[in-house]
């Protein structure tokens, strides 16, 4: 599709009809047999300005269109998969523009009825088909409580068990869905390394608030594990690449799979295809723990330097405080 087929689409739609303009512009793109790159980014740069001023039919319409397509669009279809599950179900079901991570982040923000319709996938993989069984049946699954010490695991699991559950709450069934979700990427008889950092109670907190989406909550509970002040830890999240949040989680000494669904659910951009995980899973190897460890003293002795200077007493004459307090502080800076 040309520029000029989008102008004359356009034409015909001066009337400010951004319905219109929308099905057309996806009714044409599907006519095409092999749409290069360039026309699929002038369908996303045409649609998506478009996506909150068409009506829910049209959206529903759309999605229907781009599933029996081979070349859709994939920020178009991320997008439309955010919608409710009625708009968005052929895309879930069919749609080849959804890789296995884009799968799993849909399931984790909407729980059951998304999960449902992608176990209609055909050669769905089976770690998210055995995901969306134990959603489908959360009583099949053991909630593993935190808790730092691991020889008791097989204690609390028993007093879960003989443990009445407690009703269901309405509405609560998405939320309980997304819980399953997140105590997933282990596989079945994956001992779990014990962490001499911290315990899985950090681990669960880390990975519980990264999947919130909200960055403040992470940070605080990032803040925690390394013992470091709030700036510090909104600093390594704020970066445009992950290599710092790496450095900080191979210091937890976190396995691959856990670290890398922290790291995705931060920076879910920075994985659009299966290259990009391999290049993460060899970053997080060729890590050493000690040189990530070195990393966090370093940023604990920012820490303690902001605090230390924050509470230093300023003489009467405006100068610094005496040599001696500046020796005890480089001490302290040392022994952290």
């Amino acid at each position: 599709m040309s520029a000029s087929d989008f102008r004359q689409i356009a034409i015909r739609t001066e009337s400010g009809k951004a319905e219109r303009l929308f099905r057309a512009a996806v009714s044409a793109f599907c006519s095409l047999t092999r749409p290069s790159r360039r026309e699929i980014a002038q369908l996303e740069d045409l649609t998506l300005p478009l996506f909150d001023s068409v009506p829910v039919e049209s959206r529903r319409y759309v999605a229907a269109a781009l599933s029996e397509c081979e070349y859709a669009p994939a920020a178009l279809v991320r997008r439309l998969c955010e919608e409710p599950v009625d708009v968005c179900a052929p895309l879930l079901v069919r749609s080849r523009a959804l890789g296995d991570i884009d799968l799993i982040a849909l399931i984790g923000r909407h729980g059951l009825p998304h999960a449902r319709s992608i176990a209609r996938r055909k050669d769905l993989h089976p770690t998210i088909a055995q995901l969306i069984k134990a959603l489908e049946k959360p009583t099949l699954v053991r909630v593993r409580q935190p808790e730092p010490i691991a020889d008791v695991a097989g204690a609390d699991a028993e007093a879960a068990a003989a443990a009445p559950s407690a009703p269901k709450l309405p509405g609560s069934a998405a939320e309980t869905a997304r819980r399953r979700l997140r105590s997933m990427m282990l596989a079945d008889g994956e001992a779990t390394s014990v962490n001499p950092f911290a315990g899985s109670a950090t681990y669960s907190k880390l990975r519980e608030t990264a999947l919130t989406g909200n960055a403040a909550f992470f940070q605080t509970a990032l803040a925690d594990a390394l013992d470091i002040d709030f700036s510090t830890a909104r600093s390594l999240t704020k970066h445009s690449s992950y290599v710092s949040l790496l450095a900080a989680l191979r210091a937890l000494d976190l396995s691959e799979d856990r670290a890398f669904l922290i790291v995705v659910a931060v920076y879910p951009r920075e994985f659009p295809h299966p290259q990009a995980i391999r290049i993460f899973l060899d970053r997080y190897r060729l890590l050493h723990h000690e040189a990530a460890l070195d990393k966090v003293r370093g940023w604990k002795a920012e820490t303690l330097s902001r605090a230390v200077r924050g509470n230093t007493p300023v003489a009467a004459n405006g100068d610094q405080a005496p040599d001696v307090d500046k020796a005890s502080l480089g001490a302290s800076l040392k022994a952290s």
